[in-house]
């Protein structure tokens, strides 16, 4: 079943006429037409994708013209989506409230004022996205295996006298050089005392000897990858290994726990009650994982604040990365991307090692 069917049965479920799809990621997941400036309208009875000159010929060709209208308004996006309402008789219509500004809103309801704008599209949507496709986790492949390709690179391109900078930079430009539209998020590479920082920014200096934290991703067909993996500048001391080796049993626990229909809080818990038995505890103050798809960080969340009825469902794409991070010494985390196949099968995207590399 395609996207719009699935989300017009969501939408008769919920009691809307029509949804206005504002946000450029969601407009790309609904009709795989990636384009900045825009709408996508659906109603029950005709969808639409309204765009400019600049898209209009692309918007044309592509896939989703099998199931939309292609429409360049001549007189204003928001008084065409005004017509077509009023043409398709909706007068209940959702709009993506987690995303849409409120300027917007008002906009919308200056212009249709027999319109009955409701909040809960982006629910509906979020709902959609929570499990994906055979598609989507082949693109999600593809987007990992350029990164694992671009970390293997890596090690053997690296060396001590580049800078954090460069290390991301040398990253970015493998990934977008071999097959990635984009990075997915801007790539940590934080060395020896900035390792202490789960989400530190690159710094123009040379790589310091320890720990080098990598957090990284690629984007392919609008699906991202995330994965983490930490590396030593030199030689790891006993302490070192001790603190890489808690992370990664960790992470391994937590891997062989995850299972259909176990709690997001529970699966947390897994790995962050081996850190705490290491005595580690207070260095770990981030969630386990999180939901990865067009956005980098989607539902659910592997929390120890997920709610109580939040479970691991078939086909959601989860991190899991459990650091640990000991302020102004360093840190070191490890990250994989997975999903629960419907047999149950945990199918982990990555493949690059998980051995502590000695770099220098």
């Amino acid at each position: 079943m395609s996207k719009l069917k699935k989300l017009l049965g969501a939408m008769e479920k919920s009691g809307f006429d029509a949804i206005i799809v504002s946000s450029e990621i969601n407009r790309r997941y609904m009709t795989g037409f990636n384009f900045s400036d825009g709408y996508v309208l659906i109603t029950k009875n005709r969808s639409y994708i309204l765009t400019d000159f600049r898209y209009i010929e692309a918007a044309r060709a592509c896939s989703a013209a099998d199931e939309y209208e292609i429409l360049q308004p001549t007189d204003g996006m928001i008084a065409k989506i005004s017509e077509l309402l009023c043409e398709n008789g909706a007068k209940n219509v959702a709009i993506e409230d987690a995303t849409l500004p409120c300027s917007l809103l008002e906009r919308f309801r200056a212009a249709m004022k027999d319109i009955s704008f409701w909040s809960g599209g982006s629910a509906v949507i979020d709902d959609l996205r929570l499990y994906k496709s055979d598609e989507e986790i082949a693109f999600m492949q593809k987007a990992q295996d350029i990164a694992d390709d671009a970390f293997a690179h890596l090690i053997r391109a690296i060396k001590s006298d580049m800078t954090e900078v460069e290390v991301a930079l040398e990253l970015e430009f493998y990934m977008r050089a071999h097959g990635a539209e984009g990075i997915a998020f801007d790539t940590i590479a934080v060395s020896g005392t900035a390792s202490s920082m789960p989400h530190g920014v690159p710094r123009n200096v040379k790589l310091e000897r320890g720990f080098l934290t990598l957090d990284f991703g690629a984007k392919y067909n609008g699906y991202c990858s995330d994965m983490t993996r930490t590396v030593v500048i030199g030689r790891a001391d006993e302490e070192m290994k001790r603190v890489y080796r808690t992370v990664l049993s960790a992470q391994q626990a937590a891997l062989d726990a995850a299972r259909i229909g176990i709690g997001c809080r529970e699966l947390d818990s897994v790995a962050r009650s081996i850190i705490n038995a290491a005595g580690y505890g207070s260095c770990f103050g981030h969630s386990l994982g999180h939901g990865v798809g067009m956005y980098i960080h989607e539902a659910p969340r592997i929390s120890p604040s997920a709610a109580e009825s939040d479970t691991l469902k078939p086909r959601q794409v989860v991190t899991c990365e459990p650091g640990i991070y000991i302020a102004g010494k360093y840190g070191c985390r490890i990250e994989d991307m997975y999903t629960l196949l419907p047999d149950g099968t945990l199918y982990n995207f990555a493949t690059s090692s998980k051995e502590l590399i000695e770099l220098g």
